[in-house]
């Protein structure tokens, strides 16, 4: 590595990549696009839409390119572990969309490899990395809503196109849990600071399709903080969650989704139904990739450590063992 910033190389034209990481890349002071690849053709027109140097049309080629130090892996959920084993082997750097696998025993797996080829790797819950939430930590800590008690968080979309999406294929790991579900388990855990103690699922599915297209999940966590959230994708858009304590609540209605102003919406109520709002900027794709090729330039790990992701990961496991079981699921107390 000899400038001061990282060369990113992209497998896949997928949508996530062209509309929210791809442009990050650009904005971002200290990385570069350098590369893209596809196995579809579309490598070509996406390269020059970004003005990205090169295009590979197999990913084994742009694994191979020496000038990449990161690698970016926007694929179906069943394809993560492969490629991220694979551009770990390649020694290259990995931001993994979310969910990191299908499995707690697959993620640990991939997560080794990282290790042993001494690649850092993290995966892009970048929604994490806006101002909006650490700020709902912080008033929580100075004790204005009062001791926590409940927290629940809704995300859902309208899924337009049914037949031939990895969405709604289970092999691929589709369904609204793994899709959307995975980041408000992951809000939850990161503001109560706890880990799932039991976790029950319900789903609605259309015929024809084995995943849920909808869901309810209900997690008693450690601290004994009650929590639940829904997750959908035959509703309007929603991301929002909820902290309520015994003195009041706080509520983000922007929660999940980066908005092209970058805005976050907080809003507190009090216990007797005074409400003050702080707006907070922060555009989360762009911190989020200028966090990860900071820690590749100084060698560090992210702040999304690699243990956290084997913990989401367990619950999101935990979540669908419920669902096609119909059996509250108890999880293994955190040891940490």
């Amino acid at each position: 590595m000899t400038t001061a910033k990282i060369n990113w190389g992209i497998l896949s034209t997928a949508a996530i990549a062209q509309e929210q990481t791809i442009p990050a890349i650009l904005r971002a002071k200290n990385a570069n696009a350098l590369a893209i690849a596809s196995q579809n053709g579309k490598e070509h027109p996406v390269a020059e839409k970004f003005q990205i140097p090169k295009a590979y049309s197999t990913y084994e080629a742009l694994l191979e390119d020496p000038d990449i130090d990161l690698v970016y892996i926007p694929l179906p959920n069943n394809l993560h572990s492969k490629w991220v084993k694979e551009a770990a082997k390649a020694g290259k750097h990995v931001l993994c969309e979310k969910p990191a696998s299908l499995t707690e025993k697959e993620t640990v797996e991939m997560i080794e490899v990282c290790q042993q080829h001494n690649v850092i790797f993290m995966e892009a819950f970048m929604y994490q990395f806006h101002p909006q939430h650490k700020r709902v930590r912080d008033i929580i800590t100075t004790g204005e809503i009062g001791e926590v008690k409940l927290i629940h968080s809704s995300f859902s979309f309208l899924l337009n196109k049914i037949g031939g999406n990895f969405r709604m294929d289970r092999k691929t790991g589709g369904g609204s849990i793994y899709d959307i579900g995975c980041y408000s388990i992951h809000a939850i855990r990161t503001i109560a600071n706890s880990e799932p103690k039991c976790i029950k699922a319900i789903s609605k599915k259309i015929p024809g399709y084995d995943v849920d297209i909808s869901a309810i999940v209900t997690m008693e966590l450690e601290n004994g903080i009650q929590t639940y959230f829904d997750c959908a994708m035959d509703m309007p858009s929603r991301h929002t969650y909820e902290v309520v304590g015994t003195e009041g609540t706080i509520q983000v209605s922007k929660a999940f989704i980066t908005q092209a102003d970058g805005e976050g919406n907080i809003t507190v109520t009090n216990k007797n139904g005074l409400k003050r709002q702080e707006i907070i900027y922060g555009h989360s794709y762009t911190l989020g990739v200028e966090h990860l090729s900071n820690c590749v330039l100084t060698n560090t790990e992210p702040i999304y450590s690699k243990e956290n992701t084997i913990k989401n990961m367990r619950a999101i496991e935990a979540c669908i063992d419920s669902l096609d079981t119909g059996r509250i699921i108890n999880l293994k107390r955190s040891k940490g």
